[in-house]
């Protein structure tokens, strides 16, 4: 079990002794700089400005400057940066586009921070095979519009689609909104090129749809969160760009309602890429930016997207429409246009910086229970946020059960109340069936409540997978795993 029930946001409470530890870094690091400034020439960075630009990510994790980052250029860099380090014993954390949301990036324990964004090529893509070859510095953004002017689609799209990179998709097993009809980053991988601790270059998975020789080291790298090896290759699957989309708005009397509505759309056999939900509060916030016509009656929302050939979607969406009318939805609408669609979906994509703009501090979480039990996690979070006296709007994947759970709160009394709140959500998660986390990862944030889901047994067992792979601890240390496990 977790040693704290409280989750602290400040480095200096996540790195569990690392004073001591940070005397014998310096000793080290010059040697490391020196061995890494001869294989990777002009690569390392030790200008301070720069450095504060490496010091966190998009989550509340506070900032830590690293010592030192090195912008890799190839695999034999990462190779030589690893190596130095492992022999030197310097803490390496990878660093793609640094929009995670739980620390992931955050250079906790100080050292060197390996950044890929400079690793930024696509390849190649790959047509007959459906297959593509990218770095892990590509913008996701820029590889969907690179395979879809190839009338191909790579379907994940985290909200970050736009600034993320492939490397941290790839360490988180990214989602998005179009995961329930197409799934997650691991769905999509077929092989890596990784890089362990000590240098050594690996080349997981198969280039090919099927192949089941030895252990999928590829499924597990991905997901691993930087803690196990670089990736600085990847080829990823593809498959056909659909013909044409369509995006649905669905009032709902509340939030009870999501439940009927999904399942009466699945019953006749449809399969929406895109079922995303509003609760009230949530509703309320996007309400005046996305320039919405609430109709009287509704206080929750669905975003439902489908996808196919254009001869057969006009069909599907009236098909669609009927089933959630016919299920109590108080109204369904039908975006006119793309302007209109896009207008709609801005509003999702930004509703958590708009949520920011709420109140002085925010927190999200991002929880997942069974699809069937999305209104009850819900009604739990409004019990939770009447018996805390904290704003807790929420939005999120309704198609799979991935609830993004905001707390928002002005004055810093108010935080052991945000704390126990969110302590109270993971429990009530675990009770209903459900996971601590759907995309965002474990990271620093979710570290202390691992304990909540994973039984001691589990959790020593990932450790030793890592020692495996990175048996000095070097490897993104102070992620994943409870403070006092020898990997974090």
């Amino acid at each position: 079990m977790p040693r704290s029930t409280a989750r602290s946001t400040k480095a200096s409470e996540l790195l569990d002794g690392a004073g001591s530890e940070a005397k014998g870094q310096r000793v080290n690091l010059d040697a490391a700089l020196l061995a890494i400034d001869r294989a990777c020439k002009g690569a390392v960075i030790r200008d301070r400005d720069v450095l504060e630009t490496y010091a966190g990510d998009e989550s509340e994790v506070e900032p830590v400057v690293p010592d030192a980052a090195v912008r890799a250029r190839s695999t034999a860099d990462v190779a030589a940066v690893l190596r130095a380090c492992s022999e030197h014993g310097v803490p390496v954390t990878p660093r793609a586009g640094g929009t995670g949301r739980v620390g992931g990036a955050v250079p906790v324990r100080g050292g060197i921070v390996l950044a890929t964004e400079t690793m930024d090529q696509v390849l190649g893509v790959e047509r007959a095979d459906l297959n593509v070859v990218v770095q892990p510095g590509v913008v996701l953004g820029d590889l969907h519009r690179t395979v879809e002017e190839e009338n191909l689609f790579y379907p994940p799209d985290p909200n970050s689609w736009a600034s993320c990179r492939i490397g941290g998709n790839i360490a988180c097993n990214a989602g998005g909104p179009r995961a329930f009809k197409y799934g997650v980053t691991r769905n999509w991988v077929l092989g890596l090129r990784a890089v362990t601790a000590d240098g050594t270059i690996l080349q997981v998975g198969k280039p090919t749809a099927k192949g089941v020789t030895g252990y999928d080291l590829a499924g597990l790298v991905v997901g691993s969160e930087g803690t196990l090896a670089v990736v600085t290759e990847a080829r990823l699957r593809l498959t056909p760009k659909p013909e044409a989309v369509a995006t649905l708005l669905v009032f709902l009397k509340d939030e009870r309602a999501m439940e009927g509505v999904v399942t009466a759309a699945l019953g006749r056999r449809l399969v929406p890429r895109c079922l995303e939900m509003l609760d009230r509060l949530a509703l309320e916030i996007v309400k005046p930016q996305a320039g919405l016509d609430v109709p009287e009656g509704a206080h929750a929302m669905l975003l439902v997207e489908l996808d196919g050939d254009r001869d057969v979607l006009q069909a599907q969406v009236e098909d669609c429409g009927m089933a959630m009318l016919e299920a109590g939805a108080v109204d369904v609408l039908v975006a006119k246009n793309e302007s209109e669609r896009e207008r709609l979906w801005a509003a999702r994509r930004e509703l958590s910086y708009t949520m920011r703009r709420q109140a002085k501090n925010k927190l999200s979480e991002d929880v997942v229970v069974p699809r069937t039990r999305l209104g009850e996690l819900v009604e739990r979070c409004r019990a939770l946020q009447d018996q805390h006296g904290i704003r807790m709007p929420s939005y999120g994947h309704a198609g799979d059960g991935n609830l993004h759970v905001n707390f928002l709160w002005d004055e810093p009394d108010e935080r052991p109340r945000v704390d126990a709140a969110i302590r109270a959500l993971f429990e009530s998660v675990v009770a209903m069936g459900g996971t601590l986390s759907g995309e965002h990862g474990i990271g620093v944030l979710k570290a202390p409540y691992l304990g909540l889901e994973q039984s001691d047994a589990l959790i020593d067992v990932q450790r030793r997978i890592k020692d495996v792979f990175d048996p000095k601890g070097i490897l993104n240390p102070g992620k994943i795993f409870p403070r006092g496990h020898r990997a974090c």
